[in-house]
C-alpha cells in the first residue's frame, strides 16, 4: 500500500523549503496541488518532474476516492497547497479524515506556516488562537468571532481586498486592542506594522496579510467584581441589558456569549 504525504511549501521565498520536502516530492508518484501552473514554478526550481493533479476546494470532495485508490494501488501521493501548510485555511482536512476512515498511511512533512511566522514577528505572548479568514456572511462571521476568547491572542488571515474591512470588524468585536499587521511574509516587501485597532487602516493595501490581535492588557477595576455585578453596574449606568453584557465581555476579554450564559443559566 502507498502513503500520502502532506508537504509544506514556501509562503513566499522559494528557498524556504526543506531538503526532506524536496526529496519527498521527488519520490512520490503523483502530486496534488491547488494550481498546477503555480506549483510548477516551485517544482521546476528543484528539479521535481512528477505528474500534477488539481486538488482545490471546488473538487476536494470528489477527489477523495481518487487519492484513496492511488494509495491502495501502492502509489505514494504528495499533497501541497499554493503556499505553506496544507489543511491550514487550504484544502486537505477532508482527505485526512478519509485516510483515517480507510486506514491509509499518511504523514506531514513540516515547514513554513504563515500564521506561526506572523505570530513570532508580532512579539505578542501566547496563548493564541488561529481563526483563519473571517467568514463572508455577517451572521456566520459573528458566530465565528463569538467562539473566540478575548483573553488570548487571536490570529486571522486577510485578503488584500478585505483587510481594512476586517480591521473594522475586529475593532467592533474586540474593542480597542493592539494589532500587528504582517504583510508579504518572507518576500522582499515583508513588513510588520503595529496599530491600536481603532486607528488601524492600510493605505493602498497590496499583498497577503496576517492580522494578530493582542489580548487585553490593562486591568479594569470592574473585573474584580463578579460577572453579574459587572453587568449590573453598566445597567445602573444606563445601558440596556445586552449592551451591558457586551461591554462586560469586552472588559473581561471574553466573548459576550460567555457572559450571556450566566444569565440564561
Amino acid at each position: 500500500m502507498g502513503k500520502v504525504f502532506f508537504v509544506a511549501t514556501p509562503i513566499g521565498n522559494l528557498g524556504d523549503i526543506s531538503y526532506r520536502a524536496v526529496e519527498t516530492l521527488k519520490e512520490c508518484d503523483v502530486i496534488l496541488c491547488e494550481d498546477t501552473r503555480h506549483s510548477r514554478v516551485l517544482l521546476d526550481k528543484y528539479g521535481v518532474n512528477k505528474p500534477l493533479k488539481a486538488f482545490h476546494k471546488f473538487n476536494e470532495a470528489k477527489s477523495l476516492e481518487y487519492v484513496c485508490n492511488l494509495a491502495n494501488d501502492g502509489q505514494n501521493v504528495a499533497v501541497i497547497s499554493d503556499a505553506g501548510m496544507p489543511c491550514v485555511s487550504d484544502p486537505g482536512f477532508l482527505l485526512v479524515r478519509e485516510l483515517i476512515k480507510n486506514n491509509i498511511d499518511y504523514t506531514v512533512i513540516p515547514g513554513a506556516c504563515a500564521f506561526i511566522t506572523a505570530f513570532v514577528l508580532s512579539g505578542f505572548e501566547a496563548p493564541f488562537t488561529f481563526a483563519g479568514f473571517l467568514k463572508e456572511k455577517p451572521a456566520e462571521r459573528q458566530r465565528q468571532l463569538e467562539t473566540l476568547s478575548g483573553s488570548c491572542v487571536n490570529i486571522f488571515y486577510s485578503a488584500v481586498h478585505n483587510v481594512n474591512d476586517d480591521l473594522k470588524t475586529l475593532y467592533g468585536f474586540f474593542g480597542d486592542r493592539k494589532v500587528a499587521v504582517v504583510k508579504e511574509i518572507s518576500k522582499m516587501y515583508e513588513s510588520v506594522r503595529f496599530f491600536d485597532l481603532k486607528d488601524a487602516y492600510i493605505e493602498n493595501p497590496k499583498g497577503e496579510f496576517v492580522l494578530i490581535v493582542d489580548k487585553a492588557k490593562e486591568e479594569n477595576a470592574l473585573n474584580k467584581l463578579s460577572a453579574e455585578k459587572h453587568v449590573e453596574f453598566y445597567i445602573n449606568s444606563g445601558l440596556s441589558k445586552m449592551e451591558a453584557i457586551k461591554q462586560t465581555a469586552k472588559d473581561r476579554g471574553v466573548t459576550k456569549n460567555e457572559i450571556y450564559k450566566l444569565f440564561v443559566e
